[in-house]
């Protein structure tokens, strides 16, 4: 069996995607965002890496899934469906936990690690 490895951030060669939001989702704008997934478990229940997206704004939906967030750069505004906003800028970690519904606010192109652990798995 071989040996486990750590995931170094800074030196993964883990690959680099981009996209825009999905229509469907987007409030305003037309984000360009970039996604380098640094590590799945097996079942795809737990995911880290880092992500990256331009300025806009979409809905959300976290009802299978919790999220932490560790800001290294930018500024966001998210927002529950009863309009209650929190602010967080690089240098700022938060949790989403499972059950958030809401808008994703882009106010200054973000950078963030995320670690998100799937329920529905």
């Amino acid at each position: 069996m071989p040996s486990v490895k750590i995931i170094d951030f800074q030196n993964s060669t883990a690959p680099n995607s981009t996209s825009v939001m999905e229509p469907e989702r987007r409030l305003s704008g037309a984000p360009e965002q970039s996604l380098q997934n640094m590590y799945a478990s097996a079942a795809k229940e737990l995911l880290s890496g880092i992500w990256s997206s331009e300025i806009g704004k979409w809905s959300v939906d976290y009802s299978q899934r919790h999220e932490f967030c560790y800001l290294v750069e930018g500024h966001i505004v998210l927002a529950d469906e009863d309009g209650e906003e929190s602010t967080f800028k690089a240098g700022d970690a938060f949790v989403i936990p499972v059950g958030f519904k809401g808008s994703w606010e882009v106010i200054e192109p973000v950078t963030k690690y995320y670690v998100i652990y799937n329920v529905a798995c």
